[in-house]
């Protein structure tokens, strides 16, 4: 190959610096639009991953009652779902896997609230939200599950 194409070849090897501008602009602008829509929503996340613990624990505990013919007791708590309870009433068929692998707590940090028997039945099962106060409105809202 003659020697004036292969010094147009080495020169396209790599990007110029305007064309690394350009790419760098661009990145800037798709951050600009992108990152305000998602720093300000972690809160909103905590939200949904408490719902959702809330649903994991009350299947937890549908499980625990089909074994051993009951809900652990407010005393015994969430902890019996974790390690089998030393309290009365002792479970019969208490599963040796346990129903969940470690204690759950809310995504603020603080644990669940729970109760059996609940206000309306069998368990309430609750979260006090963001401020781990009862009551509150938006994110400081309650977040529950109650059976019947």
């Amino acid at each position: 190959m003659p020697k004036r194409f292969r010094c147009r070849l080495a020169r396209r090897e790599g990007l110029t610096l305007v064309e690394m501008i350009v790419v760098l602009a661009i990145i800037a602008l798709v951050a600009v639009l992108i990152v305000p829509n998602v720093i300000g929503r972690p809160d909103e996340a905590r939200v949904t991953v408490a719902k959702t613990d809330l649903k994991t624990i009350s299947a937890a505990l549908r499980m625990y009652r089909l074994d051993n013919g009951d809900y652990p007791t407010t005393q015994q708590g969430l902890r019996a779902l974790v390690e089998r309870p030393t309290q009365p009433p002792a479970p019969a068929n208490w599963s040796s896997e346990g129903y969940l692998p470690e204690a759950p707590t809310d995504p603020w940090g603080r644990p669940y609230v729970y109760r059996s028997p609940g206000q309306n039945g069998r368990y309430d099962l609750l979260s006090y939200g963001k401020d781990g106060e009862a009551g509150g409105e938006g994110l400081d809202a309650d977040l529950t599950e109650r059976t019947r």
